[in-house]
């Protein structure tokens, strides 16, 4: 092959202006996504005592989140493959100003869950429409790479920024502008978004599989709604169980559904391939346990240190910044030694920086291991979320890159959802042994929980390595 021929094969290393302008708005579209997963944590107190929430069923303002963001994701993705991203897309911004706008000016509990129920579906529909236009928009190697590794970097400091955004504005103004915050981004994207985007779709208009659809909605609603309450209630709770069971009734179920059906919302050889079922495996460890770690760490900086939660907010800084340099350095890490190698390394990472936090004590002056830890532990993390995403998202076709990034975002939302129930219950059971609820006690069971968070992410990125088999090599001109 001439010297010509393989400068006109070799994938391109450089972006064009309007890719740039494609990826700055998909972006700052996902970065206003994930802000909404965490800003109204630190503020929940406040917004119960303004709207008369019973201190009990604070919990459902996030849970009414997860369960419609989690449920429909899947379902939103396979739907912009058939029926255009852009407009999905654009739809689901529509709708998470709207909602933020009813949750800004909402007068009971009511209708502050109906606004966050509406967050969580418009929120199923803009990641991974969004994400499936920032793969299609970049071919697969190092600009993808690169996209995909800004993308999670963006996404895991919006969650950092969200704590840290709700404690200032709750203190500063009031806890519905966490809401309200929303809009004039959401205007300024709809505003800018028709004239960058470019879309692609089938010239039919093919039929959405519908038993798919109900089977694996239901499924994903079920087992989040189990994980939810047994985090409430006990796993052994009647209703957990009943939950979790139904949940796994509906999923089989949707196994078989998509076997037999002639156009299946699932097609059951994606989810044969290793790279998708390894992969999303991977990026479910990653996020269960990060988000989980947030939870631990924040029981131990509150009910152990004595942080208000705006300093506890503002002492997450320190893992944002973690995850932005390991965003910003995924894609390259990813092209130099493939993405299987970054799930090992950045999940190992991980769980040494997480094994350093056995370590803290009662006292102040263990804040600055925190830091350090959190720091490291957050380049791995987001090493082990870019090897995921590329992994989850390569050898597919572009017609079916909403349904495989449809398949990630429900790996996110069901990893953030199942993490804190599970830990909780680790780290409860442990405080209740230790006689107490006391900052001994409290660390205790924070410590008991952190020494599991370690060794399942450890275990996960190593699994899925050995999994994955061997990392092909890159493309020429990689």
């Amino acid at each position: 092959m001439s010297v010509l021929d393989r400068a006109a094969t070799a994938p391109a290393t450089r972006m064009t202006g309007s890719q740039k302008l494609v990826l700055t708005l998909l972006l700052g579209a996902q970065f206003m996504v994930a802000v909404d997963f965490s800003i109204l944590n630190v503020a929940l107190p406040v917004i119960g005592a303004g709207l008369g929430f019973p201190l009990a069923r604070l919990q459902w303002i996030a849970t009414a989140f997860a369960l419609a963001a989690a449920g429909f994701t899947l379902l939103f993705g396979r739907i912009a493959d058939l029926f255009g991203r852009k407009r999905i897309f654009l739809g689901g911004m529509a709708l998470l100003g709207l909602s933020s706008v009813l949750g800004g000016l909402a007068t009971s509990p009511g209708m502050l869950l109906v606004a966050r129920v509406l967050q969580g579906l418009a929120t199923a529909a803009v990641v991974p429409a969004g994400l499936s236009l920032l793969t299609t928009a970049f071919p697969e190697g190092p600009l993808r790479q690169r996209a995909l590794g800004l993308n999670g970097a963006l996404m895991s400091a919006g969650f950092t920024a969200g704590a840290i955004l709700g404690g200032l504005l709750t203190d500063l103004l009031s806890w519905r502008w966490a809401f309200l915050v929303n809009v004039p981004v959401t205007a300024a994207i709809l505003a800018v978004a028709p004239a960058v985007l470019t879309d692609s779709r089938p010239a039919g208009r093919p039929r959405l599989d519908l038993p798919g659809a109900v089977t694996v909605t239901g499924g994903l609603l079920a087992v989040v709604y189990g994980l939810t309450h047994a985090g409430e209630a006990g796993w052994t709770e009647p209703l957990t169980l009943a939950a979790l069971g139904a949940g796994t009734v509906l999923l089989t179920g949707f196994w078989f559904v998509e076997k037999r059906a002639e156009k299946p919302l699932v097609p059951v050889r994606i989810l044969r391939r290793p790279t998708v079922v390894w992969g999303n495996a991977a990026g479910l460890v990653a996020f269960l346990t990060e988000t989980s770690l947030v939870f631990l760490l924040t029981l131990y900086l509150q009910e152990v240190l004595g942080y208000t939660p705006l300093a506890t907010g503002l002492a997450f800084g320190v893992l944002g910044l973690g995850t932005v340099l390991g965003g910003t350095l995924g894609g390259r890490v990813v092209g130099r030694v493939g993405s299987r190698a970054a799930i090992v390394y950045g999940g190992a990472a991980q769980a040494v920086a997480t094994t350093a936090l056995l370590a803290l004590g009662t006292s102040g002056e263990w804040i600055w291991l925190l830091l350090a830890a959190t720091f490291a532990g957050g380049v791995g993390n987001m090493l082990m979320i870019v090897g995921f995403m590329v992994t989850a998202t390569s050898g597919l076709p572009d017609s079916e890159q909403g349904l495989a990034t449809g398949l990630a975002t429900m790996t996110q939302q069901v990893g953030i959802t199942m993490g804190i129930p599970v830990m909780s219950a680790i780290a409860t059971a442990r405080i209740a042994a230790a006689g107490g609820d006391g900052p001994q006690a409290v660390l205790d069971g924070v410590r008991t929980a952190v020494g599991v968070n370690a060794a399942l992410v450890l275990a996960g990125a190593l699994a899925a390595g050995a999994l994955l088999g061997r990392r092909q090599k890159p493309p020429a001109g990689r």
